[in-house]
C-alpha cells in the first residue's frame, strides 16, 4: 500500500480567521469552507484549518518549511500580514527564518 501526503491539518481556535491569513500570505484563495473546517489549495499541498475548542500549548510537534527566492523579502511580507519571527538559523549552504502564524503556530521559511 501506498502512502500520498495529501493535506496538513492545522487546530486553531478560528479555523475562517486562520485559513484567510495563510491564503493570503501564500497568495492563494480558500477552496473550501465547511465553517468549523476550511481548507486551502497552495498546490502541492493543501493545508485544513480545524476549530478545536482547547487552546494551542507548547512548541509544534510537527512545521511546515516553506522556500522562497528572496527568504527576507518574504519573511518581511509574512511579517507585515501578522506573523512574528522566532529567529534565524544557518546550516551548511541553508539559511531559515523560523516564524509563527497569527496563532502561535510555526513554520520555517527558507531561501
Amino acid at each position: 500500500m501506498e502512502l500520498t501526503p495529501h493535506m496538513i491539518t492545522i487546530d486553531c481556535a478560528d479555523a475562517g480567521r486562520l485559513a484567510a491569513w495563510w491564503a493570503d500570505a501564500l497568495g492563494v484563495e480558500i477552496a473550501q469552507d465547511f465553517g468549523e473546517f476550511v481548507m486551502v489549495a497552495a498546490e502541492p499541498l493543501v493545508l485544513g484549518f480545524q476549530k478545536v475548542p482547547e487552546p494551542r500549548v507548547g512548541k509544534n510537534r510537527l512545521h511546515i518549511d516553506f522556500s522562497a527566492p528572496d527568504r527576507v523579502a518574504a519573511v518581511d511580507r509574512l511579517v507585515g500580514l501578522g506573523a512574528t519571527v522566532v529567529g534565524d538559523r544557518s546550516a551548511p549552504g541553508l539559511t531559515w527564518t523560523t516564524m509563527r502564524d497569527p496563532d502561535g503556530n510555526e513554520f520555517c521559511v527558507s531561501g
